[in-house]
């Protein structure tokens, strides 16, 4: 008897060892602490780092491992489940949202900034303005030698300059502008927005197209050091422009109340179906903070920053 009881008193004490692990095992992060993988469109990579970064130095215990890529792949890792939450520049459309319910998972997005898609040339590119028209006209094979442009300076062929094929850059303007067949473009993919400006920076016949963010903080060495040796163009709605200020340029002046004819909209896109780490960040992000460092980054926050002014008359009241 006493044999057996001290080989229950062992079982029960695995029993419990085993629970204890499972119990850890299954522990969930909470917007404090824990790791999450998150993604991203590679266009938003410094916007995303400042996020990141800074709600990691308030949470020490808090990390996120972020994967950059092409917008369409990022979608396809959220509904894989294999990220968390993802920066995108669209909502999930009904077929996305069809493979979630039927995967019984939570879904939430929240629209964070307004952003603009850049175009760029080389400083020995005297090009600077361009209308909307003649950006379709391209697109469309009719416009293929800068000096086709109205105030064309260059001469020589033109070749579009995009991050990489299923990336929000290159989808935006195709869906803008109604293109649905690209063959027999000059059109090349760079790797990444860094490449396409490095890539214009050494070749005036180049036209590229970038997320703003890369080259608009202000403060950062790096958008400093890659804005060095290019144009950012002014883009104008009108067909026949009346002056200089119907281009627009896509900073925060040109994004306010949308100016900026090629604007788009960011979302964050979550399928966390608990008060996580992913909540969060969105938490982070959604407040005043969070809209302080999308400003800072050159892009125009939802939420915007609230600023207190103290104005002083010199009179009691």
């Amino acid at each position: 008897m006493k044999f057996i009881a001290t080989c229950l008193w062992f079982a029960v004490l695995l029993v419990v060892s085993l629970l204890g692990c499972d119990s850890s095992s299954t522990s969930l992060d909470n917007p404090r602490q824990g790791t999450i993988t998150i993604a991203s469109d590679e266009s938003f990579k410094p916007l995303v780092n400042a996020l990141t970064n800074a709600y990691e130095g308030i949470y020490p215990n808090a990390h996120f491992k972020v994967d950059y890529k092409p917008e369409q792949e990022s979608i396809r890792q959220l509904l894989n489940d294999s990220a968390r939450i993802i920066f995108s520049t669209r909502q999930l459309n009904d077929k996305e949202l069809a493979i979630i319910k039927d995967q019984k998972g939570s879904y939430k997005f929240q629209h964070i900034a307004t952003d603009g898609l850049a175009l760029v040339t080389s400083k020995a590119n005297t090009d600077s303005l361009i209308t909307m028209s003649e950006i379709q006209a391209m697109l469309e094979g009719k416009i293929t030698d800068w000096s086709q442009l109205k105030d064309g300076n260059q001469k020589g062929l033109i070749t579009l300059v995009f991050d990489n094929a299923n990336a929000s850059n290159l989808n935006y303007i195709l869906h803008k502008f109604g293109i649905t067949n690209i063959n027999g473009l000059r059109i090349i993919s760079a790797g990444s927005n860094e490449n396409v400006i490095k890539d214009v920076r050494k070749d005036p016949l180049h036209l590229g197209f970038i997320g703003v963010n890369w080259i608009s903080d202000g403060h950062s060495l790096a958008s400093e050091e890659l804005s060095k040796g290019i144009n950012v163009l002014g883009v104008a709605k009108k067909v026949k422009p009346d002056s200089l200020s119907d281009y627009i340029q896509p900073f925060q002046g040109g994004l306010e109340f949308k100016r900026y004819p090629l604007f788009r909209d960011l979302y964050i896109v979550s399928r966390e179906g608990y008060s996580g780490l992913g909540g969060g960040l969105m938490t982070y992000i959604a407040r005043d903070v969070g809209g302080l460092i999308i400003q800072k980054m050159g892009l125009l926050p939802t939420v915007p920053y609230p600023r207190e002014i103290e104005i002083t008359t010199g009179k009691d009241f």
